[in-house]
């Protein structure tokens, strides 16, 4: 099943759009509702709170007093931490019950106020966050909840801010128009990103990918990290090296909008047999037939890899498995910091990509591994890692 995450500041509208996904097909999993449910009367979770911070934070029917217990938790770290111990492990194992519970080819949206203040972000296949402009948001806090500006805006502030939530975000949803305009937006993002992105995940099929070359997006080391956080939390325990290769790697380079990741394994059957499965249902199948890169120099033998992409529609990504301290694993670390550090080769490779974008239209740019330029620019790489004592 798809695991998507939807998070947004108090008053965002987040929860409009938790609505429109339910109505949409959805499986919605609300975490406010849980960590209600956990603790409310005669459960383990309101006893354990109740002996942890005393009968004070109890309403005279015997409920939590919500507001008692903020009053102490708010200004006092330890308190909430200590708090947090009793609550979210309670939350999780409630929630997993709830998705676990759900069709094999469900969209399961876990509705999620806090998700990035508590770094939940990697243990989805696509985040989703509701960005509404501040003073919208005051105005019906004001309107929908009778908050006085003041209150309003302690609450916004003891949240992240949107800059911390629109990195965490692979989908950003605008609500500063009307209820209509996010309900088309909401259903843009059903109809044409998580509907196949759940069908390919569930048959382990990588996307279609545009060869189209774009400017270079400020965005696509943010866009890399993370991916990379998300590949990292599907192989847990495993701590493997995970690299940000290629054109989108480098700064100002002009790219095709694929992402390209370099996971570092110690054999390549190894690969296969522990790690294969595990990136696939995190949204990264295995694509199929024998992959591998062109040596340098030209006729040394081909350099083997392993190949994944990405299930989802909206991100394309090739993800290319090697062997550590292999040639192809070392050249691509190699040339992507060689271009990093030298400008004016920076230029050349730029100027040859978009020469033959103009003289090929077809190929949109990308230039082929095989083509002379890659074996001049290897020879130039090593003279310069040899010159600054570069090392992978």
């Amino acid at each position: 099943m798809l695991m998507v995450g939807l998070t947004g500041g108090i008053g965002s509208g987040k929860s409009a759009v938790a609505r429109r996904l339910a109505e949409r097909g959805a499986v919605l999993i609300d975490a406010d509702r849980i960590a209600r449910e956990v603790v409310a009367p005669d459960t383990p979770g309101l006893a354990e709170i109740v002996e942890s911070f005393s009968s004070r934070v109890l309403a005279a029917d015997g409920s939590l007093d919500r507001a008692a217990l903020g009053a102490i938790v708010f200004a006092d770290q330890a308190a909430r931490r200590r708090l947090e111990e009793i609550t979210h492990p309670r939350v999780r194992s409630r929630t997993a019950e709830l998705a676990a519970a759900a069709a094999p080819d469900a969209i399961v949206v876990n509705d999620v106020p806090l998700l990035v203040e508590v770094g939940l972000v990697p243990t989805y296949h696509l985040v989703v966050v509701v960005e509404t402009a501040v003073p919208i948001r005051l105005k019906r806090l004001a309107r929908d909840r009778g908050m006085d500006r003041a209150e309003a805006e302690r609450r916004i502030a003891a949240q992240a801010d949107d800059a911390r939530r629109r990195a965490a975000a692979d989908a950003l949803l605008s609500n500063d128009g009307s209820l209509t305009d996010l309900h088309a937006a909401v259903d843009a993002l059903w109809s044409g990103r998580l509907l196949p992105y759940e069908r390919n995940v569930r048959e382990q099929r990588v996307a279609p990918q545009q060869a189209q070359l774009v400017d270079y997006d400020p965005t696509w080391p943010q866009q890399y990290a993370r991916l990379a956080a998300r590949i990292r939390h599907a192989l847990a325990p495993a701590d493997l090296r995970i690299d940000h290769i290629g054109s989108t790697a480098v700064p100002g380079l002009a790219a095709k909008d694929v992402i390209d990741v370099q996971l570092t394994v110690a054999t390549l059957d190894e690969a296969h047999a522990t790690i294969a499965q595990r990136l696939a249902d995190a949204g990264f199948p295995r694509m199929s037939g024998e992959w591998w890169d062109d040596p340098r120099p030209a006729g040394r033998g081909r350099w083997e890899k392993r190949l994944h992409g990405s299930a989802d529609p909206g991100r394309p990504v090739r993800l290319h498995v090697r062997v550590a301290d292999s040639p192809g694993w070392r050249y691509a670390l190699l040339m992507r910091d060689h271009l990093r550090a030298d400008p004016g080769q920076r230029s050349a490779y730029l100027h040859f990509k978009q020469e033959l974008a103009d003289s090929a239209p077809e190929s949109a740019g990308s230039p082929t591994a095989g083509d002379p330029w890659f074996d001049e620019e290897y020879l130039r790489a090593e003279e310069w890692a040899a010159q600054t004592g570069w090392r992978p």
